[in-house]
């Protein structure tokens, strides 16, 4: 491959080169706000396209970043439905990338020279758009700017292009990195409510738009404002009207507002395929409906994105695929585009008390009969929360067991609390849970209408339990009788962390607090670290590490603190910027993400020593989040991509598809990895054999409502043997891991 830096420009101040590297350019084939893409031969003959950046973007860091992602993808995505790269250099003074020329028109160019393309070719198109989907969602790559314009006419079929996901020039609904990314017209609903949050569901719900293009030559929603439109994607019915009657199913079913309610490419394909060759019947949209009860050990082909049908659609009285529930509530500013969903329900579990400071016993559980999974242990559900069964209200609980020195749940008991679980969940403060039975031994209630994240899991240290709501204080409570023992304003803290036996409170500008857990008395306090340090505890507490990132991104120190006494007992540094992940006795454990959120390595920062060993990843992750097992650290990227890498030896062991849009951060254990999905699965894998198997998943739990969302996913836990989870329904459960054939 050809690496020259150079640009050969024409005359003094010419915005076009006449070469980039090794190519000679010809002609220009079109332009956009990102830059210019010329007609160009190889020294052998080959004809190629080469997009060449705008001089003005070339100047921001930023968008250089974008344009590597881009680029990453595209060659991650090389293939028979793709335009396979040739060369590239995203570091040049101009960056640019090379790919095979595919002559042809574009869709967008096809309708507006000659109108609407004839039935049977819609067909066509829709199938080899399904197949070319297919296969960039198997590479762990989303486009999310699935478009006409992005969809080359060859004469062997359509090929996608354009990997680059985010326009300067071309939106007006464009915001900041991982905000409001794509083309409006052809934009899923949750591309404009929960633009961070996008899976390959959102490539479905373009192509349906894009087939409705191709057959008419209007988009399913169309209108002169682009903020018209994403209130009509996110709201109204799509406009089918002059459609293929026989297409109108297949495209009502891609153009569901359910991301978990839309057809598979696999399906598609299937479909369209019958269609384009011979088949006029038409195609009934509950063909297109995620299975309701995966079998064990099936991975499945579902996208459940932000959530998918649950047992009680199987009965068919839930709305049909593409209709908006009528009961969705969503607020609407066009001025700040704020679209916020009022979404999910559960069941009344916990009695609320007036003055909200006492603790209280209360639930409603299922003890499903099951094989035990030790001495007394048999499955559970409980369910937290208050409120109507079929209420809107996102009632996720997050859930710690014992002390793992992160506050984050996924470690094992050690006397704090291993017996027990501690959730909090939107209507309830802080509640106990025993971890055999799933019985509440005691109950706060507490503020309901938030939405919680980990950074409200309770967390056990010291002998107490630590909860806070958003925008609420932190209170410390004795774990056996459920009582406050004391509370602290921590409204000016950006974090908190316990620390064995202390409590960190770290600013924003990088001052840090000491708290004695024990009676919530300040130890000590001290700037450590600065503005973009974060915070990473081992797993028995008795070392903090600060992670700092410096100021050009090019290095990251990593330092460890006595939590007792604040002191720094040693400081080593590494390559890039880096972002904790997890701490043990014997390592710190780091990922590697650039400015655009794509992962490219895993590094280990050994704790006795201070070497550090760093771990490529094969392909880069999008927005990766990762758990530790010993030296093996697990990897969730956005896409359904999950990879196992072993730190020791400095190499990634094995990577899988796991179908699945959204997932919690994987927790592993036993040579196990654990997620949550969307749709309140839990899924189990064996990493055993230098590959991902999947072992086993539980039902979804949604509430009974296919539109329930939760805009985060809580991690399970594995403690003494056992597997715990929460899903959006407001339900904590617990499942043997030995006996996953009867989840």
């Amino acid at each position: 491959m050809a690496s020259p830096r150079n640009i050969g420009f024409g005359a003094p101040g010419s915005e076009d080169p006449e070469s980039v590297g090794a190519y000679r350019l010809e002609s220009v084939l079109g332009a956009g706000g990102m830059g210019v893409v010329h007609l160009a031969t190889s020294p052998s003959g080959m004809r190629l396209a080469v997009k060449i950046v705008h001089a003005q973007h070339a100047a921001d860091p930023e968008f250089r970043a974008r344009f590597r992602q881009e680029v990453s993808a595209a060659r991650r995505v090389s293939g028979a439905f793709t335009a396979s790269v040739v060369d590239a250099d995203p570091d040049a003074e101009r960056p640019w990338m090379a790919t095979v020329h595919i002559p042809g028109p574009t869709l967008a160019e096809r309708v507006k020279d000659s109108g609407p393309l004839p039935a049977a070719e819609v067909r066509r198109l829709g199938a080899g758009l399904a197949e070319a989907l297919r296969d960039i969602h198997r590479a762990g790559v989303v486009h999310r700017d699935l478009k006409p314009s992005n969809v080359l006419l060859a004469a062997d079929g359509p090929r996608v292009i354009d990997f680059g996901i985010s326009r300067p020039s071309d939106s007006d609904l464009r915001t900041e990195t991982g905000k409001l990314i794509g083309t409006p017209p052809f934009m899923a609903p949750e591309q404009f409510q929960r633009p961070r949050e996008v899976g390959p569901a959102a490539d479905v719900f373009a192509m349906g738009a894009v087939l409705v293009h191709a057959a008419t030559g209007r988009g399913p929603f169309d209108s002169e404002s682009p903020y018209i439109v994403a209130y009509q994607v996110v709201h109204n019915e799509p406009d089918l009207g002059g459609v293929p009657e026989d297409l109108v199913p297949v495209l009502r079913g891609c153009l569901a507002k359910d991301p978990g309610a839309r057809p598979t490419p696999d399906e598609l394909m299937t479909s369209l395929r019958s269609a384009a060759y011979g088949s006029e019947a038409s195609i009934p949209t509950q063909q297109f409906r995620n299975p309701v009860r995966p079998r064990s050990g099936d991975g499945g082909s579902a996208d459940e994105g932000d959530g998918g049908p649950t047992a009680g659609d199987a009965g068919g009285d839930g709305p049909p695929s593409g209709r908006s529930p009528s009961g969705r509530r969503v607020r609407w500013g066009l001025a700040a585009l704020g679209l916020a969903a009022v979404l999910g329900g559960t069941v009344v579990a916990v009695q609320a008390m007036p003055d909200g400071t006492g603790a209280v016993a209360a639930s409603e559980q299922t003890g499903a009969p099951g094989i035990p999974g030790g001495p007394q242990f048999r499955p559970w559900q409980t369910r937290l929360g208050p409120g109507a069964a079929n209420g809107g209200e996102d009632r996720t609980a997050f859930c710690s067991a014992g002390d793992d020195g992160n506050g984050n749940g996924n470690g094992g008991a050690n006397g704090n609390g291993g017996g027990a679980l501690y959730c909090s969940a939107p209507g309830v403060a802080l509640t106990r849970l025993d971890a055999v039975s799933g019985k509440v031994v005691w109950s706060v209630p507490g503020p309901g209408g938030q939405s919680l994240s980990d950074d409200y899991a309770p967390m056990v240290a010291g002998g107490r339990v630590l909860a806070r709501a958003p925008g609420g204080p932190l209170r410390a409570y004795d774990p056996e009788s459920g009582k406050q023992v004391w509370s602290a304003d921590v409204s000016a803290y950006t974090g908190v962390r316990p620390a064995g036996a202390v409590v960190l409170l770290t600013t924003a500008d990088g001052h840090v607090t000491a708290l004695d857990s024990a009676t919530g008395k300040e130890m000590w306090r001290k700037p450590l670290g600065g503005a973009r340090a974060q915070w990473v505890v081992a797993g028995d507490g008795r070392a903090a590490y600060v992670v700092t990132p410096g100021p050009d991104g090019g290095s990251t120190s990593v330092a460890a603190v006595d939590p007792a006494t604040g002191a720094q007992r040693w400081q080593a540094r590494a390559e890039g910027r880096l972002r904790p992940v997890a701490a043990r006795a014997n390592a710190v454990f780091l990922l590697a993400t650039d400015a655009g959120g794509f992962t490219s390595a895993v590094v280990r920062v050994d704790t006795a020593t201070h070497t550090v060993r760093r771990s490529l990843l094969a392909a880069p992750l999008d927005q990766a989040q990762a758990g530790v097992d010993g030296d093996s650290v697990y990897l969730f990227g956005a896409g359904g991509t999950l990879a196992a890498v072993d730190a020791a030896l400095g190499s990634e062991a094995w990577r899988l598809d796991t179908g699945l849009a959204r997932a919690s951060r994987p927790v592993a254990s036993g040579g196990r990895v654990y997620l949550t999905g969307a749709d309140g699965r839990l899924l189990v894998f064996d990493a055993h054999a230098h590959q991902g198997v999947l072992a086993g998943q539980t039902n979804p739990r949604m509430n009974g409502g296919r539109y329930t969302f939760t805009p985060a996913l809580p991690a399970p836990l594995v403690v003494g043997g056992r597997a715990y989870a929460a899903s959006p329904d407001g339900s904590v459960f617990g499942v043997d891991p030995g006996d996953v054939g009867n989840w």
